[in-house]
């Protein structure tokens, strides 16, 4: 079963949990996520089963789409509802035209810092551990691009955002960093992912649900793909890509590794998608105009 799952996170979970939890409903052994959600999260994870995960860093590069909730007044050392209160403002008044005056700010491309629980890797070590620890440390900011950001709901001190993103962005940060500009502090009480690319949420599947589709289908290879368009071939998860057909004869030396001329015409530039003529997809190359370059071999595509 090569396959990729649009799963619906539950709360609670990490993400790895949430990833060996799918590895044993499908009992494969291989098997990765395109892109973490926080444990308190919830929405939109991309599980990659075997030859699958080879497209997790594709996957990854994709728009990403986050609603969530704040609660203006309160900062945590998490920037979120889970840690610590750090600091409150009591008796602050907020208004939505202010709020939105300042969300111009966070549009576009910004600077934004790791928040120091977070995954990210300092010599070796993940920041949320040295957090844990009490120690903090400089981080460098990051660029990220922030698409669009407006308010769902305004009720304070709970404002609703949705937010559209690029990959890497700290929607945690984002929050915290709204509330420091209103100097009032803020932190998240809910997050959901809502959208990853073209995959949305409401087409998304979850545990209960998954384990209950593979119950009823006992050879899971056999498993229909699109059950709720929720589990997808590799080909069809990245429908994004531009295909390229390769004919039988110079197969081999694309899969030997080898950069490939097509002489039936003009290559697309970046990546492509490889098949055969059957369309059956082969793997992923990069395109200039004129030659393939292998990147990643699929072996036995379904």
């Amino acid at each position: 079963m090569n396959a990729v799952v649009v799963l619906n996170k539950p709360k609670g979970f990490t993400s790895q949990d949430t990833v060996t939890k799918v590895k044993k409903i499908l009992k494969v052994k291989k098997a990765g996520h395109a892109g973490t959600l926080d444990p308190m999260a919830t929405g939109i994870l991309i599980v990659c089963i075997n030859e699958a995960t080879k497209i997790t860093p594709f996957l990854m590069e994709l728009e990403k789409e986050y609603v969530f909730k704040a609660k203006f007044g309160i900062s945590t050392d998490t920037y979120d509802a889970e840690g610590k209160i750090v600091r409150v403002v009591e008796d602050f008044k907020l208004e939505r035209e202010q709020v939105e005056s300042i969300l111009e700010e966070f549009t576009g491309e910004i600077m934004q810092i790791p928040p120091m629980y977070s995954a990210v890797k300092v010599g070796g070590k993940p920041l949320h551990e040295l957090a844990r620890k009490g120690v903090e440390i400089e981080r460098k900011p990051k660029k990220v691009i922030i698409h669009s950001i407006k308010i769902e709901s305004f009720e304070p001190p709970f404002v609703t955002f949705r937010v559209v993103c690029s990959k890497g962005t700290y929607v945690r940060s984002l929050c915290h960093d709204i509330g420091e500009k209103l100097r009032i502090g803020a932190h998240i009480v809910e997050l959901t992912r809502t959208r990853i690319g073209e995959f949305r949420v409401e087409e998304s599947i979850e545990l209960e649900e998954l384990k209950s589709l593979i119950s009823n289908n006992l050879d899971s290879s056999a498993f229909s793909f699109q059950p709720k368009k929720c589990i997808f071939s590799i080909d069809q998860a990245l429908y994004f890509l531009p295909s390229v057909t390769m004919q039988d004869y110079i197969i081999p030396r694309f899969l030997n590794g080898n950069p490939v001329k097509i002489p039936s015409g003009i290559v697309p530039a970046g990546w492509v998608k490889v098949k055969d003529t059957r369309g059956k997809i082969l793997g992923i190359g990069y395109g200039n105009g004129v030659i393939i370059k292998p990147e990643r071999i699929i072996w036995e595509e379904v």
